[in-house]
């Protein structure tokens, strides 16, 4: 669907609204998003998904008056007149909704953990098919895009890393999309360098992590934490680190979220990382 020109930032002298929807839009970072969404001219919040909220008005849901917004049960119900679907929902639902929305010719936006290597690659032929786009990040934070960023530069130079996956004790999935992201994209980049292979340790081999793509990553998770998430770079005689913590605010989700909505309505296919589209617009 392309979106509707009414308002907002221009494309090619006309004004452009992007309709979204929210899925999960009364949780931790959905409802941000929702809010940031119902204030900014670039955008109108035509539907929002919440289950245990179907049949309500938004603004009710979050204690307001009603803004015009409908609260659907589910994400086909939701899709009539939207250009892209956000998601923050859960693990479990992610990859049905973002097909759903991609069958019903609608961009997305994946802001969910807990989706694999094979789940994207099939997300992306559907989306290419479609002629749709999507766009995916373990971490919609600017500064989470920056240190993605970096990593992958540092892995062009160095040819050893693993990854440190940091969250609290309640966290469902392991390791975090952020983590993820991360070690799919730095094996992309080449296979680390390993001193001793992961098969041929001695002792406990789970001990060494779980190796995604060809990265090992190791996941944390206490009481304490928020998300953070560390790569670790060797060489002989030194060391680097590249680490980005997350606080117990969503507000750093939102303007990235934005942005990639932004983007979606425009693209073909899938793309991964904030920082892809940070390095397309510097």
């Amino acid at each position: 669907m392309a979106a509707t020109a009414e308002r907002g930032e221009s494309r090619n002298g006309c004004a452009v609204i992007v309709r979204v929807c929210v899925a999960g839009a009364t949780g931790w970072a959905g409802r941000a998003v929702a809010e940031a969404a119902l204030d900014r001219p670039q955008f109108r919040l035509q539907a929002a998904v919440a289950r245990s909220h179907a049949g309500q008005d938004l603004g009710q849901v979050f204690g307001w008056d009603t803004v015009g917004v409908p609260v659907f049960g589910s994400v086909e119900e939701a899709l009539a007149d939207v250009d892209v679907l956000v998601d923050f929902t859960s693990h479990e639902i992610v990859r049905h909704n973002t097909l759903a929305a991609i069958e019903h010719g609608v961009a997305v936006v994946v802001g969910t953990s807990g989706l694999s290597a094979a789940d994207f690659a099939e997300i992306d032929a559907a989306a290419r098919a479609a002629a749709v786009g999507v766009v995916a990040a373990g971490n919609f934070s600017l500064s989470a895009a920056l240190m993605q960023a970096a990593a992958l530069l540092a892995a062009r130079h160095m040819p050893s890393w693993e990854v440190i996956d940091y969250a609290g004790a309640g966290k469902p999935d392991a390791p975090s999309g952020t983590s993820r992201e991360l070690a799919e994209r730095l094996s992309a980049v080449r296979e680390p360098e390993q001193g001793i292979p992961v098969s041929a340790t001695g002792g406990l081999v789970a001990a060494r992590g779980a190796t995604v793509g060809a990265t090992q990553v190791h996941s944390l998770r206490l009481p304490g934490f928020v998300l953070s998430t560390e790569v670790l770079f060797g060489l002989p005689d030194e060391r680097l680190s590249i680490r980005h913590d997350a606080g117990s605010s969503a507000a750093p989700y939102v303007e990235g979220t934005l942005l990639a909505a932004r983007s979606a309505v425009d693209r073909v296919g899938l793309t991964r990382g904030l920082d892809t589209l940070l390095l397309e617009t510097a």
